[in-house]
This record gives C-alpha cells, structure tokens and sequence, in this order.
C-alpha cells in the first residue's frame, strides 16, 4: 500500500488578484506533490483561499459589493491561476464552504472543554493588513510619530470585547515539542526565529472580534466572529472532513508539510500547533517557510510598479520555463529575484540550448538515420560508454535527496551535470559521422544517449510536466513507465524496442525564448 503523503500551501488572501509570490509557493508545492507521486506515494495536495477578515470586508465596501460577492470573484482567479500554472491540486479550499464554518466552530469548542478561551477587554496594536496583533515592543518607527508592524505595515490601536486563548499555557509544550522534533519548523533559520521568539515569552492571544461580522460566528457568543487565524488554520483539517471521522482524517492527517511564505511562520508554527494540542489533536510534521520573491532584487510593490501577474509571465514565456525558472534559480528558503532578462537567460542556456538541442539531436538522427525504429546496443564500448552510463545508473538515487530535502536548486544542478555529461558523449562520438565508417557503433551510441533521454525527461517531470510528457510521448515510453521506479527497471529499453515502436519525425519542445520589447512591464 502507498505511504500517504499531504502537502498544503497557505490558502490566500484574496482581498487582490494573485500575483508572482503566490505563484511561486504553488509551483514548489506542486513540484513536491509531483515528486512524491513519482516516488509512489499516495498524495493529496491542498490549496485555497482565505475569505474572511476585516480587509475583505473593507475592501468589498469599497467596491461596493458584498463581502461574498467578492470572495466569489476573487476566489476565482486564484483557481483560475493554479489550472494554468499546471498546480496539479486534490482539494481547492475555500474558507466560505459550510463546511468549513462546521470545522472551525467544532475546534473552538474543543478549545473550550479544555478551558483555554476566555472573555476579556482587548487593548492592543492591530495590523489590518497583516490580520495581526502585536506587542508594543515589537513595533517599529514609521514617519514622525507612526508606528508600524514589524512588516512595515500600518497598526491602529483596537479596543474591544474579546475571547482569548491560553498561548501562555502552551509555551513549554511548545519549547518541548520543538526540541522533540528538530525537523518540525524549516528552514533551521526560522526555526532559530521561532524558539528565540517562544522564550522571550508568550502572552494570551485574542481570538474574537465583534467591530464587524464577516467570519465565522463563535458558537454561543452572539456578536463575535472568530479571529481570521483560527479560522484559517482550521482549512487544512476541513479538507479532510474534519470534524466527522473520515478516512480521509484517518489516511492524511497529521499534514507531511505545510508549505507557506516566511511571513506567517509565526501563525503556524506557535498558534497553530497551540490551537491543536488544546483540540487533541496530532501536529503537522513539518512547516517550512519559504523566502520572498523579489522582482529585480526590490520587493514588489503597487507604488514601484513592480507587481507583475504571474499569467502574463507564462503567457510570454511558457507555463513550464516559469516553473523551471522559479525552481532553478531560487535557493529554496531564501529569498530569491527573478527578471524577463534572467528567465530568458536561464531557459535558453539550460532547456532550448542544452537539454532541448540534445534531445532534438538524437532523436532526429535515429529518425532520419534508422527510419524511426529504436537501434541496438551491440557495439557496445567500455572505453567510451561506461562513465556515461554509470552516470545515467546512479543518477535517480543522485536527485533524489535534492528533492526529499526540497533543494530544488540543488537538485537541477545535478540534473543539468548529466545533460552536460550527454552533451559532451554525443560531440565525442559524432554519431552522424559514424553513419559512413561504422554504423554499429552508431547505433550503441544513439541507444545510449535515448536512454539518458528519457531518465532526464523522467526526473524533470516534476518541475516541466508538460513539457516533459510532450517528450516522452514522442519517444514512446508509456504514461505509467514515468515515476522513479522507472529509473530502476533495466529491461524497459528492450521491451520498448520488442513492442515494434517507431519514431515519428521529433518536434522540438524547448523553443528560444525572446526578451520583451524595451519597456514592456514585465
């Protein structure tokens, strides 16, 4: 039986439309629900949106709209987003589902039998922007006498009637479990953050409004919506069918890895596994906070015109260029810059130039050479093929590790050693040349290299999956022969050539990019 494997994304806001940073975490995420997959396991991938909270409501009547109204619309693109980014999601949650307010409102009542919520006056600093409370000591100096969240977002001072939750109780559990379970909180950076942030000490958290009424009403409490957070957080349990036993609570949850931006590392890393433990409840066994994606080395921001739609990113250079881009440029966990100039630069080199050239090389050959139909290994060489195909034998358990540890980077770095490797074997041999003086050896080394081929295209499917599968249909290999298993299965080449398949003239699948025009935004 498969070992189940959930991944989630944060769900997002979407008081705006989706931009390169959402974007970004989807494709990771999607690239490790792909990678897993490959590995065997079974998996179910979740994402959505947050639709409660004072900054909807403010927005909406801005517009001129309901609060529902403009969850609806806004939900949409973020959907809309993920179908054509190629996000591969089971579950798109949507904080507005009846179902959702039934889950939150059971985890609140758990809350309560264990005595951690109760009514006080709340007096403090509020970030709209940030649907966040904070310390004093935690503000930082804005213009003249403004004060400003550690985000650099604007804070109001709030009073009002409030239900609190115990955090306080929680703070050596917490500092336990964290010690208990190293791998818990990642990268170790934000790891470091959190443990120092728990034991400077924590205080009770308010987790009701009643200055507006769009969110999720807290059960024998008229007046009072429940906190955006804990309503939030609670998505990851609706999915699965909590609060009713289902096989999916029973399969999936604890979640593997909730996969969000290094912005809200707090709320999932002290507030979530705190509402869990005071539900009875089993905590994710990972979180990992992600790093910012800068446009050109700057934040992106409205007022810098630097807030690019990632659509109009992949309209202009290809869903899966975007999505290797991001994968292969960026050090996950870091913050990482992206630039027309750089996706061009990168994409060309690597994928038209080195991997797609290849391909497209020896395809062609054995088309144009052999009339489609797959050479023999007769003319095998010791001298001449053995280092590239040790390499092509070790190479599944080589990426592996990159992507188990979501070093993605890391992982197309070595990828990118075995296109070289190909690159230089197929210069080396020249197989059109041998046509003429040796044409045995020439089919060696375009069976050779077909093999290669198809482990590269096989292990890069996760991060280009439709580009991928664009190759691998050409070259024939079956849509269940496409995992790492694959990798291991030695006889497939021959059953393959057994099955009577031939080759259709290739058509490349890695064009060259083009830099936009002078001053086009992007």
């Amino acid at each position: 039986m498969a070992d189940p494997f959930y991944i989630t994304t944060a769900i997002a806001y979407p008081n705006g439309k989706p931009h390169i940073g959402h974007a970004y975490e989807a494709i990771a995420a999607d690239v490790i629900a792909r990678f897993q997959r490959a590995e065997g396991c079974d998996v179910r991938f979740q994402t959505g949106t947050d639709e409660h909270g004072l900054k909807m409501a403010q927005k909406a009547r801005e517009m001129g709209i309901t609060p529902r109204e403009l969850c609806d619309e806004m939900s949409s693109h973020f959907r809309a987003m993920c179908d054509a980014l190629h996000i591969s999601y089971d579950v798109f949650q949507r904080t507005t589902d009846p179902k959702h307010y039934a889950a939150s409102q059971e985890l609140w009542r758990r809350m309560v039998a264990k005595d951690d919520l109760y009514l006080d006056r709340y007096e403090g600093w509020y970030s709209v922007r940030d649907e966040a409370f904070y310390d004093e000591s935690e503000l930082i100096a804005g213009e003249g006498t403004e004060k400003l969240s550690p985000q650099g977002t604007p804070v109001e001072w709030t009073v009002e009637e409030s239900w609190f939750f115990r955090l306080s109780k929680y703070q050596e559990p917490l500092l336990a479990y964290f010690a208990a379970n190293p791998e818990f909180i990642q990268p170790e950076s934000r790891r470091n953050e959190v443990i120092r942030f728990v034991e400077g000490g924590l205080r009770d958290l308010s987790v009701s409004r009643t200055s507006f009424d769009w969110g999720v009403p807290v059960p024998d409490a008229p007046g009072h919506v429940m906190y955006v957070w804990v309503d939030a957080l609670t998505n990851y349990l609706t999915g699965l069918g909590f609060p009713e036993k289902t096989p999916e609570m029973d399969k999936w949850w604890p979640a593997n890895i909730h996969l969000i931006g290094k912005d809200i590392v707090r709320f999932h890393t002290i507030y979530w596994p705190a509402f869990l433990m005071s539900a009875d409840l089993a905590l994710p066994k990972q979180v990992f906070g992600h790093g910012f994606l800068l446009h050109r080395g700057e934040k992106m921001s409205k007022s810098l015109g630097n807030v690019v739609d990632p659509l109009e990113l992949a309209e202009r250079f290809g869903v899966d260029s975007l999505r290797y881009f991001l994968m292969r440029e960026v050090s996950f966990g870091n913050d990482g810059s992206y630039s027309a100039d750089a996706i061009v630069t990168r994409c060309n080199a690597e994928l038209a130039n080195s991997f797609g050239n290849l391909a497209q090389r020896v395809l062609s050959l054995i088309f144009k050479n052999l009339g489609g139909v797959l050479p023999g290994r007769e003319a095998y060489s010791e001298n001449d093929d053995a280092d590239l195909m040790a390499k092509r034998a070790a190479f599944g358990d080589v990426i592996r590790p990159y992507f188990e540890d979501l070093n993605f980077s890391g992982g197309l770095d070595a990828w990118m050693l075995l296109v070289f490797a190909c690159n230089q074997y197929v210069d080396e041999q020249a197989p059109w040349a041998l046509k003429k003086t040796n044409p045995e050896r020439m089919n060696a080394v375009l069976a050779n290299l077909f093999q290669c081929i198809r482990d590269l295209a096989i292990t890069i499917r996760p991060v280009i999956p439709a580009s991928a599968d664009i190759l691998l249909d050409q070259m024939g290999i079956p849509a269940n022969d496409r995992d790492f298993a694959a990798l291991r299965d030695d006889a497939w080449y021959e059953r393959l050539r057994a099955s009577g398949f031939i080759l259709a003239q290739p058509v490349g699948v890695f064009p060259r990019l083009d830099l936009p025009a002078e001053g086009t935004a992007l």
